[in-house]
């Protein structure tokens, strides 16, 4: 690849992942349908030409915002369940504590894409609706993995197959995340955490 072209490349890559990172942002805080694509296309300071360069549509944009999401997403978390000097109920606790810090009310920096425009979304457009079936998937699978490993290294234990009980912890943090949003306070994860000791067999703090 000459300079030119590596040039070129790079600076698609930068103005797709600006796009993509403003629309992220605005997004979490408005939701999909509240958000039109001049609104971010302005605060990205992109020309209305640059964003059908490189989507489509707006449906599209959301599926290709979706799956950044997880990428960075599942990475972080990845992060997080290999943390040195940790056991792994102590990993798998920290990703709980990470979603509590991270799943506000408040600002959330594009942080709660997922909780803001699950239901949204999902009956809005399939290609969306697989792609957040595709990275919620990816939460849980790894959740169950980690959950396996601390019943392995005897930091944990559960009833029943790892992967049904992370399912059952999915659902109920992202339970927990609406109604977080619902009464605009962090109340709701109090309990969402004991019950996830209680399933973890993990002695209260």
């Amino acid at each position: 690849m000459n300079t030119a072209t590596h040039t070129s490349s790079r600076a698609d890559v930068d103005v797709r992942g600006n796009i993509l990172a403003t629309g992220q942002r605005i997004m979490a805080g408005k939701g999909f349908s509240a958000v039109g694509l001049n609104e971010i296309l302005a605060d990205a300071k992109v020309p209305k030409g640059s964003f059908y360069h490189y989507f489509g549509s707006k449906d599209a944009f959301g599926e290709a915002l979706l799956e950044k999401y997880f990428e960075d997403y599942l990475a972080d978390m990845d992060v997080t369940l290999a943390r040195p000097g940790k056991t792994m109920a102590q990993r798998v606790m920290a990703y709980f504590e990470e979603w509590r810090a991270n799943q506000s009310f408040f600002d959330c920096q594009g942080k709660c894409l997922a909780v803001k425009l699950g239901a949204e979304v999902a009956d809005l457009s399939e290609a969306m609706r697989l792609s957040l079936k595709r990275g919620t998937a990816g939460i849980v699978e790894r959740l169950g993995n980690a959950i396996e490993a601390g019943v392995a290294d005897g930091s944990l234990t559960t009833e029943g197959d790892a992967h049904a009980v992370a399912q059952n912890l999915y659902q109920l943090w992202l339970g927990a995340s609406v109604m977080v949003k619902i009464v605009r306070s962090a109340e709701p994860f109090g309990p969402a955490m004991a019950a996830t000791r209680q399933l973890l067999h993990l002695a209260a703090e």
